[in-house]
């Protein structure tokens, strides 16, 4: 979830749950509240020595056993790990980095392209993407998966601005569908799609604005509109969209019409294949569009009990519990099952720019707690609401606390020993132990996992550089642990 710039303008059932398929998940444990987190990154993971087995889940959950965590990282790769996670630790070395990887070094032809392009290949890349192709991207999962984790696989394409790079990367998302029902059922969780990578971004723009305006107006006919759900809430942000918008284009229109074919397609090559569908959220400037495609698709295609298309939440959001519930409110009535990924959020910064340049208060919360309440709150919400009825959510969160916090409650609830209706997720390179604690629990777990060519990932992992070295960083126990690991290895073959 890369930096942009700012809009000129403003700036029945089990077919359709790949959560239950499957896999040998016990009773359920409730995980120890002394838990803590630690990193090993996922990009690490080869196939284990054939004498090497996954863990059976305990009723313990130990965090700071690094020799058992470690157990199948080589130490070569171990040891570029721990450089690449100190490195982003650095803050001057991650300002070097990400001005580096915007520069003209790596926009023009020569030499000094393919050196650093062939640096970040070997580290950042490496550490964080699961391949430059989807077969690449299905070996890293068939390696992940051996040790108990799965993967949602996430084509790292950005924007499209024409119907030219839509149909591009609609192709490449068919693919990457195509390439996962080839992978063993268990290890795969979700198919990611960008709505901004297969609609193009002036479109989305004006939709959004159209749906503000609505909102704003209900006397506004949107002719083009299909049957969706609610997008806003009373305390969502509408100053993106400053006075009433001309009404889409013919052309707008056919544009919207090939988008939503896309869409189409590619839900139907979800069903087919036995794989959901996550849509992922992005700026709340065209978030509103993405929410229509996705509630359109989700009363298409989602049948019985359980979801084939899902829906992300960014909780730093102000409005996004209320928008929660009164989406899945509407959807009941409909008879409409959700799925939702839950995460904090990856936009901070240009949300409150964007918001501060048309003199309103930002959208994000204003206290890194209010946000960790907004999630908290929202997962518990979820995790009551599919433990009595339809519907699945992801949390995606490397908060230890949060995730102590939802496993808590999933095994009061007693989620996951029937319908395995809840997933836990964490990026690629991010969180191992955390990762690792929840599945040993006897919960499932994925990993993000982007891939494509190093150029066209670029801005995710600019995004990953920041993060690492703020709210979400890896802490300082978590650097320790691979410390302490590889000293017992040096020190085991010394003596």
């Amino acid at each position: 979830m890369a930096t942009r710039v700012i809009p000129p303008r403003i700036l029945k059932k089990i077919r359709y749950n790949t959560t239950t398929k499957t896999l040998n998940s016990p009773r359920l444990p409730s995980l120890s509240p002394a838990a803590a987190a630690a990193v090993v990154p996922p990009s690490l993971i080869e196939k284990p020595p054939s004498s090497a087995s996954v863990a059976p889940p305990s009723s313990s959950v130990n965090l700071e056993d690094a020799e058992k965590l470690f157990s199948s990282v080589p130490t070569s790769k171990l040891l570029r790990s721990s450089a690449v996670l100190h490195a982003t630790a650095v803050g001057p070395m991650v300002d070097l980095g990400m001005w580096v990887m915007k520069s003209k070094l790596v926009q023009r032809e020569g030499m000094s392209k393919d050196l650093v392009t062939a640096t970040i290949r070997k580290t950042f890349y490496e550490h964080f993407c699961a391949g430059e192709d989807a077969a690449a991207a299905g070996r890293s999962i068939r390696s992940l998966n051996e040790t108990g984790l799965r993967g949602m696989l996430a084509y790292g394409v950005e924007d499209a601005h024409d119907n030219d790079g839509c149909d591009r990367n609609f192709n490449a998302f068919i693919h990457t569908v195509d390439v996962c029902r080839s992978l063993p059922p268990s290890s795969m969780s979700f198919v990611i799609v960008k709505i901004t990578a297969i609609c193009p971004m002036a479109l989305l723009e004006r939709v959004s604005d159209l749906l503000r305006w609505q909102q704003k107006d209900p006397s506004l006919v949107l002719q083009w509109k299909q049957d969706s759900l609610p997008i806003f809430s009373e305390s969502s942000p509408l100053y993106h969209t400053q006075k009433r918008p001309e009404p889409l284009t013919i052309e707008e229109e056919s544009d919207l019409q090939l988008a939503n074919q896309r869409l189409l397609e590619l839900c139907q090559r979800c069903v087919q294949a036995n794989i959901p569908l996550l849509v992922d959220a992005e700026h709340t400037w065209v978030q509103p569009a993405i929410d229509y495609f996705t509630y359109s698709s989700a009363i298409m295609h989602n049948k019985d009990d359980n979801p084939i298309v899902f829906g992300t939440i960014q909780t730093y959001l102000k409005d996004a519990k209320e928008r929660l519930l009164l989406t899945t409110k509407a959807a009941d009535k409909m008879g409409v099952p959700l799925g939702f990924k839950l995460v904090r959020g990856a936009y901070m910064s240009a949300e409150t720019k964007l918001a501060e340049s048309l003199g309103y208060a930002s959208p994000i919360h204003n206290t890194i707690q209010d946000t960790h309440n907004c999630y908290n709150d929202c997962s518990s919400f979820m995790l009551e609401k599919i433990a009595n009825g339809p519907g699945s959510v992801v949390l995606a969160t490397h908060n230890v606390e949060s995730g102590k916090l939802a496993a808590a409650k999933a095994h009061e609830l007693g989620i996951g020993k029937v319908n395995h209706k809840l997933e836990f997720a964490q990026l690629y390179g991010m969180s191992e132990a955390l990762s690792f604690s929840l599945s040993n629990a006897g919960f499932q777990v994925s990993k993000y996992m982007p891939f494509g060519p190093v150029e066209m990932v670029m801005p995710y992992l600019l995004r990953r550089a920041e993060e690492n070295r703020g709210l979400l960083a890896a802490s300082g126990f978590d650097r320790q642990l691979m410390r302490k690991e590889l000293g017992r290895r040096l020190k085991a073959a010394i003596f």
